[in-house]
């Protein structure tokens, strides 16, 4: 017994990191995180993109099987059940008639750089993250909004369009 005294008694035992390795391994947690939080928030922000321009062709298409039975498009998104629908950010959708009985000018229709309309049966739309938006699809404001254009042949951000 006495010699296994003696030889613990000159060794050192580990009994956990030194303040360098506890400081090593922070940096390196931290330079990682730098790196994945970006690249989370730009794949969060595409997934809610697609989530939109889902929601916006489901849309579409419940109103077009409206005009088809009824002859005309509803006078809105509430008229097919849909009135309650949210984006992904938490705004209603937004729609707007422009061709069909009793519909009016009122000149609520998105417009392109040309200020020309840029659907003739309806608008259909989301305000996108900034919550905000113009009929002008130039406006800073509607830069982001997930857009239906072309009467359907195009929906993504109206900064793509």
């Amino acid at each position: 017994m006495r010699g296994k005294d003696r030889s613990l008694k000159g060794k050192r035992t580990a009994r956990g990191f030194t303040l360098i390795e506890a400081i090593i391994v922070t940096v390196i947690v931290a330079i990682l995180a730098a790196i994945a939080i970006p690249l989370f928030a730009s794949y969060r922000e595409k997934a809610q993109i697609a989530v939109a321009i889902t929601a916006i062709r489901v849309i579409e298409q419940t109103v077009t099987s409206h005009f088809i039975g009824k002859g005309d498009y509803p006078d809105s998104l509430a008229d097919v059940g849909l009135g309650t629908m949210k984006d992904p950010w938490g705004a209603p959708y937004r729609y707007f008639k422009i061709f069909g009985k009793g519909t009016k000018a009122t000149g609520g229709a998105r417009k392109d750089r040309f200020m020309v309309p840029i659907n003739t049966d309806f608008d259909l739309y989301s305000v996108g993250p900034d919550g905000v938006s113009a009929a002008p699809l130039t406006a800073k404001s509607s830069q982001d909004d997930i857009i239906r254009a072309n009467d359907g042949g195009y929906v993504g951000t109206a900064a793509g369009y």
